[in-house]
């Protein structure tokens, strides 16, 4: 079931906001891809049609395969699932170094799971804006 982007529903917001595990899907270089388990947060509001974001190491695979996609970015998707409901957001995902991005990214995770992540000095946030939604909620 597609959802409006610019106009989400309040329990396709509410979902977002609960306390689930996440699972980011980023193309390998060879195309296939590859799914991780990840903790986001989702923030309709931000840039065009919406701004999802994940922490994540700059050395990890996911941020390595978004980087090798180029300035441009790579296509991603952002999924959840609980029982029978589900939400997917997807778009072009950029790595973000700034210290004032990731801030505001930490501080959005730390809303959301309810608990401040662990230090990390190589931490950038992976950030998506969104092009597609779907789902079940």
């Amino acid at each position: 079931m597609a959802i409006d982007l610019h106009n989400p529903d309040a329990s396709y917001l509410g979902f977002w906001r609960e306390n689930h595990v996440c699972t980011l899907t980023t193309p390998r270089p060879d195309g296939t891809p590859h799914v991780v388990p990840v903790g986001a947060t989702y923030d309709p509001e931000g840039g065009e049609r919406g701004i999802a974001r994940v922490i994540a190491d700059k050395h990890s695979r996911k941020v390595s395969h978004v980087l090798a996609a180029g300035p441009e970015g790579a296509r991603v998707a952002l999924c959840q699932v609980s029982r029978a409901r589900w939400a997917t957001l997807e778009g072009r995902a950029t790595v973000r170094t700034d210290p004032e991005s990731v801030a505001d990214a930490v501080a959005r995770y730390t809303e959301r799971y309810g608990r401040v992540p662990r230090p990390n000095p190589d931490r950038v946030v992976i950030e998506i804006a969104l092009t597609r939604a779907m789902g079940r909620v």
